[in-house]
């Protein structure tokens, strides 16, 4: 039964009979896995919160950065340099204290994924990368959880809902992911701000569609939506036996793996730290747009975009040591992966962690000094 604080708090809910006290204990008991307290998992997080989903499990293995709080809204200053999961959870217990929180401060990877999924009614995808979606995918179809899935992209954002009542699978609507080349970065193209608020709500929505079995959930169509016209589409699309028999255990596991870092060499910074204060130092290349390096980069740093490599691969050294950085490690994985597979260049290395990682330690080392 609820209880009076419960029944005060979501009086709204029960009013409405497609939900009720029987619709409110099927959210009371549900326990659902957000992965992804960013942009999405933010609005995803506040709705399911509010709404009294009993038990919502975090996963983000990222800490809250300043360029974050355009959009994630659950974050402030104040968070700053914190555990993004444990920040999650923090807003989640202001928001509702009723419901419990389970903080998993890590990537879901292969050797988790397992684990992860296995404990939860339903999953709910806030992640920004491809093979994250689909391992998820997979452990779904795996542990026979539904998906509800959301991606975002510039000005345009999408949702559906995978695995549900034996209909399709992400496979069936994606069957293979896309090259390190063709796969959008958020951190090269930006993102409306609000652009996850509205998409993260729509997985909210499907998410609580699905838990109290109520409505038209969106599994075999695809939700789009423009945030430039505010236009919105619908595309149908069927199950695929052969893509939604896939599952951990018949998958190629090339899927799963970092698509901005496979086959890459990488040095940390305090290896580049050593080398640039060798009499020897590496080659700096910096793959950023124009904007990022003019606001501040590595000395002495060669600036081409990932963007236009081509028009400035001939002027890169053959022999010499290449360290490659972009803000995070991300696009210069991409840079490097491309340069070797496209060009033969062998002598090229990617900073771990980007110029985020190189200014923190600079900045430690002036808190030392």
């Amino acid at each position: 039964m609820l209880t009076t604080e419960e029944r005060q708090i979501y009086r709204r809910h029960l009013q409405l009979p497609e939900i009720g006290e029987a619709g409110q204990l099927r959210l009371k008991n549900a326990r659902v896995l957000v992965v992804g307290a960013g942009g999405l998992g933010c609005p995803i997080l506040q709705y399911l919160a509010a709404a009294g989903v009993g038990t919502l499990g975090i996963v983000d293995a990222d800490q809250v950065e300043r360029s974050n709080l355009q959009r994630q809204i659950l974050f402030g200053p104040a968070d700053l340099g914190q555990p993004k999961a444990e920040a999650a959870a923090r807003a989640v217990k202001r928001i509702n204290p009723l419901v419990h929180t389970e903080v998993l401060s890590c990537r879901a990877t292969l050797g988790n994924v397992r684990e992860l999924v296995s404990k939860y009614d339903l999953v709910v995808d806030g992640s920004d990368n491809f093979p994250t979606r689909y391992l998820l995918n997979d452990a779904c179809v795996s542990f026979n959880r539904p998906l509800v899935s959301g991606a975002i992209y510039k000005f345009e954002g999408q949702v559906s809902v995978f695995n549900y009542q034996g209909g399709p699978t992400y496979r069936c609507l994606f069957p293979q992911p896309p090259s390190a080349a063709e796969a959008p970065n958020c951190d090269a193209t930006g993102v409306l701000g609000v652009l996850p608020g509205l998409v993260g709500t729509a997985q909210a929505t499907e998410a609580l569609k699905v838990i109290l079995g109520i409505g038209e959930v969106l599994s075999g169509r695809l939700w789009m939506f423009d945030a430039l016209t505010f236009q919105t589409r619908t595309l149908k699309f069927a199950r695929r036996p052969e893509q939604a028999a896939i599952n951990l255990d018949t998958a190629d596991t090339r899927d799963y793996a970092d698509l901005c870092g496979v086959g890459v060499r990488s040095i940390s910074v305090a290896e580049l730290h050593e080398q640039l204060e060798s009499g020897h130092p590496p080659f700096l290349l910096d793959v950023r747009e124009p904007h990022e390096y003019a606001a501040g980069h590595l000395p002495g740093a060669t600036l081409l975009p990932l963007s236009s490599l081509e028009k400035g691969v001939a002027t890169l050294p053959k022999q010499h040591p290449v360290v490659v950085y972009c803000r995070s490690g991300r696009r210069s994985a991409q840079a490097v992966e491309r340069l070797q597979t496209e060009f033969g260049l062998t002598n090229l290395l990617n900073l771990d962690g980007g110029i985020l990682a190189w200014e923190e330690i600079e900045s430690s080392e002036e808190k030392m000094a």
